[in-house]
Parts: C-alpha cells; sequence; structure tokens
C-alpha cells in the first residue's frame, strides 16, 4: 500500500471550518479525519472523541512532553493539538488524512510534513467574519475580541498556503477543496 496523502486546512476562527469539512467529508469517503485534542470546554453537542479529544491541561502537557503531537498551540488561552501517533499510523498504512488546525500547528506540520497539502479557508472580507463570530453566540464579548484580532493576523498567512479557498458559500467552498483533492491524488 502507497503512503496516503496529508491534507491540513485551516483558516481563521469563525470562518466556518468546521462546516464545510462536514460537508467535504460526504463528498471524499476515502479520507480519515484526524480528531484534535484540546483543553478548552466542549461546546454545546460536541462530544469527546469525535469533535475533539477534551483534556486537562495537565494531560495536554504530559503530551508535549512526550512528543505526542504532530503539532500543538496555545490558542484563545486553550491548547490545541494533533495526535502524531494516529495521523502518522494511517498515512503508512494509505489513507489520506485531512486535519483542521489553526496556522500556527500548521507552520509545525509543514516543518515535520513538508510534502503535505495545505489549504486556507478565508472569509469573503473581515465584515463578513465579523458577523459569523457574532452570530456563533459560543462566545464571550472578550473572547470575540480576541478571536477577531488572532482571526485577522491568521489571514495573513495564507500567503504561504499552497491553496487559498474563499468560503462564501459551504457547498461551492466543500467542491473546491474535492476538486484540490482529487487533483493532489492524481484523480484529475
Amino acid at each position: 500500500m502507497g503512503k496516503g496523502i496529508l491534507f491540513v486546512i485551516s483558516g481563521p476562527s469563525g470562518v466556518g471550518k468546521g462546516t464545510v469539512l462536514k460537508e467535504l467529508m460526504g463528498k471524499v469517503p476515502d479520507v480519515v479525519y484526524s480528531v484534535s485534542a484540546t483543553t478548552r470546554p466542549p461546546r454545546q453537542g460536541e462530544k469527546d472523541g469525535k469533535d475533539y479529544f477534551f483534556l486537562t491541561a495537565e494531560e495536554f502537557q504530559k503530551g508535549i512532553a512526550e512528543n505526542k503531537w504532530l503539532e500543538w498551540a496555545r490558542v484563545h488561552n486553550s491548547y490545541y493539538g494533533t495526535p502524531r501517533l494516529f495521523v502518522e499510523q494511517k498515512l503508512h498504512e494509505g489513507h489520506n488524512v485531512i486535519l483542521e488546525i489553526d496556522t500556527q500547528g500548521a507552520r509545525q506540520v509543514k516543518e515535520r510534513c513538508p510534502d503535505a497539502v495545505f489549504i486556507f479557508l478565508t472569509p469573503p472580507s473581515v465584515e463578513d467574519l465579523t458577523k459569523r463570530l457574532e452570530k456563533r453566540g459560543t462566545d464571550s464579548l472578550q473572547d470575540k475580541k480576541i478571536r477577531l484580532r488572532n482571526a485577522i493576523a491568521e489571514m495573513e498567512d495564507a500567503e504561504w498556503y499552497d491553496y487559498c479557498v474563499v468560503n462564501d458559500s459551504v457547498q461551492r467552498a466543500a467542491q473546491e477543496i474535492k476538486e484540490i483533492m482529487d487533483r493532489e491524488k492524481g484523480g484529475i
């Protein structure tokens, strides 16, 4: 079995990464989603092991010390990371793997996995992103300000990604990412 391809999808908080990814997963059955770990509390409806592995800060820091993360970062006062062993195992088995991570983590993956394919999901405008963060309704006013400030900074990182996809429509953005994946896998 050949080695799989690692696809990394990043974008600012509130751009709709999770929503686009859900749409995308229905279109690409030959890809494995890597569940990230975090120390932030679960949002309403999120399930441990499906949306994230929810850990304590102590558990996460132990993973850092033991080199268990392919990438990790502290974002919005919480830790986020990708379990290294899972990704390496799936790629070795020939599976294509998709990561949904922030730009800090993507830089780490780029250093460790330069052959990965990096896709940046961007909003149509900063105004649109501000509206999305407001509509989400899961963050305090202070958290919204932090997320918006960080999102604007993250959008500057788009230039070093292999592809940039505008999320002006969930279905269109998911279809464009599917086409990128097909191209990279040699399907088009």
